[in-house]
């Protein structure tokens, strides 16, 4: 009898791992490839005077009208130019009244494959 109970174990066991590797819990949806930048000018922690230019590069997944920069909550213009290598290059200036502080240089945009959620920037020193 116990032989018995022995060899339902190991089948069970055999079974059960056997269904585990096989990996039935992956869904079909596809990931998301959001919007990156990169390049920031001016450089991370920079000392800049108020109302400065500001330039990043966005990838070439990026929609382009989504992008969208504040600095400080505040909303800064922009200008978003396409680039040889399908990537968009951002340029901008600070707010005029960002004085003696520091600030982020907030950038957020969707990317063409509707993945909303792109995000990034950086810090800097706006002086006085």
């Amino acid at each position: 009898m116990k032989q018995d109970k022995l060899l339902w174990i190991i089948a069970l066991t055999l079974f059960t791992t056997t269904a585990w590797a096989y990996g039935g819990g992956s869904s079909s949806s596809k990931s998301c490839d959001k919007a990156k930048f990169s390049n920031y000018v001016p450089a991370e922690n920079s000392d800049i005077a108020p109302g400065s230019g500001f330039s990043f590069i966005a990838s070439k997944n990026t929609l382009p009208t989504t992008i969208k920069v504040t600095v400080k909550g505040q909303p800064a213009t922009i200008n978003v130019e396409k680039k040889n290598n399908d990537t968009f290059e951002v340029t901008g200036k600070l707010p005029a009244s960002i004085k003696g502080t520091f600030a982020r240089i907030a950038i957020d945009a969707d990317a063409q494959n509707n993945c909303n959620g792109g995000a990034g920037g950086w810090l800097v020193k706006v002086g006085e």
